[in-house]
């Protein structure tokens, strides 16, 4: 299967995980995947949501303890379905892990080989660029900004999801960002953050500005597309449509990323 991403509001790595939902991947092997990792202290939410009067799936992590800063609006969310973990004897507040930490969680668990490959692989590119940011060793870089568990589920997932719906290629639109300052952990961050501008660094990855106020690009979302990316071909065929619902409302965007089936005429390649 091949595969297009659109994405001109940008990309993170619950919108890539909702969008392969709305696209058929399998609910139930992401669930079971991601109770092999053996982490604890979280939910996970499926539900629908519109943006801009556009249905779409909308996937996210919360973490017990953690004040759910998201805008949502859930006066129109109808079926929540809630996945639970509790595991409280090995959950202390917050754990900054590093990659050796999540290389070994990811390495235990039952996932098979490519999504091991897959996951480890996009980790490798953020740990990279934070490296570069903070001018420190790519093994002194503790994940931090979101909750390491927040990147590696998400992180995970999209592997997982890739991978049962046997997708072989991934093609990908320009990619969309909005100017300001982003809340992080060390304080204001210009957007994009340093970690997406690292990441994007030295690819062939087009980087455009919508002109509003935001980020739209976040370290896993950059790093998913880095890892898999392939230039859009100038014209293929719809075969269905995945919608995966962003958690912010923009002015000048509608927060989803949209994932195409596609079918190409390889001799336009």
């Amino acid at each position: 299967m091949d595969l297009y991403f659109e994405m001109y509001s940008g990309i993170a790595g619950d919108m890539t995980i909702g969008a392969l939902l709305d696209l058929g991947a399998s609910k139930e092997k992401l669930v079971e995947g991601i109770k092999s990792l053996k982490l604890d202290g979280y939910k996970l939410v499926f539900e629908r949501s519109k943006k801009n009067g556009i249905d779409a799936y909308n996937f996210d992590v919360i973490l017990e303890g953690h004040h759910h800063d998201h805008d949502h609006d859930h006066h129109h969310h109808h079926d929540h379905e809630h996945e639970h973990t509790h595991d409280h004897h090995h959950h202390h507040g917050h754990v900054h892990r590093n990659i050796e930490d999540i290389r070994k969680i990811i390495e235990d668990s039952d996932l098979n080989e490519n999504i091991k490959k897959n996951a480890l692989g996009i980790f490798d590119i953020i740990a990279d660029a934070e490296a570069v940011a903070h001018g420190i060793d790519k093994t002194e870089v503790h994940f931090h900004e979101v909750g390491a568990v927040d990147s590696i589920i998400d992180i995970v997932g999209v592997a997982i999801l890739l991978d049962d719906l046997g997708v072989e290629n991934i093609y990908f639109s320009d990619l969309y960002e909005g100017s300001g300052y982003q809340m992080c952990a060390h304080g204001p961050m210009p957007i994009p953050v340093p970690a997406v501008a690292n990441i994007l660094a030295d690819s062939d990855i087009n980087l455009n500005f919508i002109g509003e106020e935001g980020e739209h690009i976040t370290p896993t979302g950059a790093a998913i597309v880095k890892y898999f990316y392939k230039k859009a071909p100038t014209s293929f065929k719809i075969k269905k449509i995945g919608l995966g619902a962003g958690n912010k409302d923009f002015e000048k965007s509608t927060n989803i990323l949209r994932v195409m089936e596609i079918e190409i005429d390889k001799k336009k390649l």
